[in-house]
């Protein structure tokens, strides 16, 4: 088996409401890897074959284990990752409050290593093959399968709320909009979403600003971009990548590596 990375859509209508996207990682031939991914305002399940979580974050590969589960929620921190050993893995990146829909009881609001997710008859067909169609297929329909509606109408509306609001926004006006205090409102973004209502205002527009300048504008200037998206100075918009990255944004995106075709802007190190 060659070595692979690639992103790929849901085709179900109904899972495409709630999953962004999936990933197929293979490294056959790997010793060591390791990688930083940075705060998402999305979350993850990834499936690994026949590895055991050693160390955090270290995933080690043996052969002798059995598949290894990890939900990684919403963060504000640097995720630092090394892989030991060759590595195959299926990642599936959910929306917020997308994974809800399809696995109950599960504490969103931190890494969970040891939650039945799949079944080992599922598990035995997605690593049967290195088909992204095939892959879809079966991922489509282990979702569809799981599907129960999760429905909350505050964040639903907050989440709304600051996709329309995310360059200018306040929690007061957000809790005077749905008439609740600022309390209540974070209290149900920390148990649901595993951050404050601030704060996952500021990873969306931290990731807003990334989508633009990978997918959009690549030559635009960080001070341009800066302005775009309405920050108060280049000091703000330094300040919130330095909070979030610790880099700062030159150095973020030249130190970066764009994996796929979606939002996978690790920094990769040997």
């Amino acid at each position: 088996m060659e070595a692979v990375f690639e992103t790929f859509k849901p085709k179900s209508p109904r899972v495409s409401q709630f999953v962004d996207y999936y990933y197929l990682d293979i490294k056959p031939y790997n010793q060591s890897h390791q990688f930083k991914c940075f705060p998402h305002y999305n979350n993850t399940i990834s499936i690994y074959s026949s590895h055991r979580f050693q160390e955090a974050p270290t995933v080690t590969f043996d052969e002798t284990e059995d598949r290894f589960l990890i939900f990684t929620p919403i963060r504000e921190k640097v995720l630092h990752v090394k892989q030991l050993g060759k590595v195959h893995r299926v990642v599936i990146v959910f929306h917020p409050l997308g994974i809800q829909q399809f696995f109950k009881n599960l504490n969103t609001d931190r890494i969970v290593t040891n939650f039945e997710f799949f079944e080992k008859e599922e598990l035995d067909q997605l690593f049967s093959t290195a088909d992204v169609n095939e892959l879809t297929h079966l991922l489509d329909g282990f979702l569809e399968k799981r599907y129960t509606s999760f429905e909350h109408q505050v964040l639903q509306k907050s989440l709304a709320y600051i996709y329309d609001h995310f360059e200018e926004f306040s929690v007061t006006d957000l809790s005077e909009h749905l008439n609740i205090s600022r309390q209540h409102l974070n209290r149900l973004f920390k148990s649901h979403l595993g951050v404050s209502a601030k704060k996952f205002q500021e990873i969306y527009l931290f990731r807003k600003t990334i989508n633009k300048r990978l997918f959009d504008r690549s030559d635009e200037s960080l001070t341009r971009l800066a302005y775009e998206f309405n920050f108060s100075d280049q000091s703000h918009f330094n300040k919130t990548y330095k909070n979030l990255t610790n880099n700062s944004p030159r150095a973020f995106f030249k130190k970066g590596t764009l994996l796929g075709t979606q939002d996978t802007f690790w920094h990769l190190q040997s």
